[in-house]
């Protein structure tokens, strides 16, 4: 048996200075890709870390939060819904303070009917939080308030906008805006029936709104356009298998 040991040996020392050479021919390849491979890499990640991760986080929110307005009927210059991220962060970089990112507006069909679009600070929201928020746009004379919460709101916190504010206010997470879900494929187009279609459309079949399909006033749909009780929804679904299928619901 000691006749082989020699070979075995040298095969060993063969197969160790083969694997040497391999790695070292894979190192020197892992050198010369290496600048490519972090360009692209760097196309395709948003290497800004935390701040821009952050400032992206604020684009989407604000972009769906004038979206919706616009949705609601409110005039919103295309300007705003046209910016693109590289100049929201021009922008915003320039005076980073959460004040900049209100709007308000007027709604195209009523300017008395004014709305503000607010940003509260990451912090949790407390009662100070909300009072502030009140005395800066209680001169305002507004129909509707919009709240973005980037943190959680306190049980009592909540409870004193209502007893604040005279008017609606809406209260968002940031969460729920940084994607529009009113453009997801699988949604059916909506419309928001006026109080006249509303009435042809009871007459027309003989019911009244308790005895249409129910949607939730906290539904996702009805929170996104400001739906309160008694509108009327209509759902129209165009697909190979509905083929624009028409249904109703109002709001409870």
């Amino acid at each position: 048996m000691n006749q082989f040991a020699p070979q075995q040996s040298s095969l060993a020392m063969d197969s160790g200075e083969s694997s040497a050479a391999s790695n070292a021919a894979h190192a020197a390849m892992a050198v010369d890709y290496a600048p490519e491979v972090a360009g692209c890499v760097s196309s395709m990640v948003d290497l800004g870390c935390a701040a821009g991760v952050e400032s992206q986080r604020l684009f989407l929110a604000r972009r769906t939060a004038l979206e919706m307005l616009r949705d609601r009927g409110y005039s919103v210059p295309e300007d705003e819904l046209a910016r693109t991220l590289p100049e929201f962060r021009a922008w915003w970089s320039e005076t980073p303070e959460i004040e900049r990112l209100s709007f308000s507006t007027t709604l195209a069909s009523d300017e008395s009917n004014k709305v503000r679009i607010v940003f509260c600070p990451p912090e949790p929201v407390k009662i100070a939080a909300i009072r502030e928020v009140y005395v800066r746009i209680k001169e305002e004379n507004l129909s509707c308030l919009i709240l973005i919460l980037q943190s959680k709101i306190t049980s009592r916190a909540r409870e004193s906008i209502k007893e604040m504010f005279k008017f609606k206010v809406d209260v968002f997470q940031i969460t729920e805006l940084l994607v529009n879900i009113t453009k997801h494929v699988l949604k059916p187009k909506h419309e928001v029936l006026t109080a006249e279609e509303k009435a042809k459309l009871l007459k027309q079949y003989n019911v009244v709104d308790s005895q249409l399909p129910r949607m939730l006033e906290t539904d996702a749909v009805a929170r996104y356009y400001g739906l309160g009780k008694g509108t009327v929804v209509k759902f129209t679904y165009d697909s190979e298998l509905t083929v624009d299928h028409v249904t109703y619901r109002c709001i409870f």
